[in-house]
């Protein structure tokens, strides 16, 4: 069986969302808020955006729903494919923006 290839270019909601789970459980208030203060209020998720989202990214196995003890929200964790995912597309952007910074002249 092959190892499943991380789904590139994530669009910018689901790269935020695996941002704000690295190393970190959230329910999906904390995880709005938390990609609200990454992207400097750029990026506003709302809630379709971000349960639609995260209903996808659980089917591809990107992110899980948490075994929390709190009966009042629904926590999400990284998998280890989403994990490989968020270092492939930070890498990804890293590449583009050299390449970008090169063409402008501001490298």
């Amino acid at each position: 069986m092959t190892k499943p290839e991380p789904p590139l270019p994530l669009t910018p909601a689901v790269f935020h969302i695996l941002l704000a789970l690295f190393g970190k459980e959230r329910h999906g208030y904390d995880i709005m808020q938390q990609v609200k203060a990454d992207s400097g209020d750029a990026v506003k998720m709302g809630p379709g955006t971000l349960y639609g989202s995260l209903d996808r990214m659980i089917e591809a196995g990107l992110v899980a729903k948490s075994n929390t003890q709190d009966p009042r929200r629904i926590y999400y964790k990284l998998t280890a494919l989403g994990q490989t995912t968020l270092r492939a597309e930070t890498e990804r952007l890293s590449r583009v923006a050299r390449v970008a910074r090169r063409q402008l002249g501001t490298a």
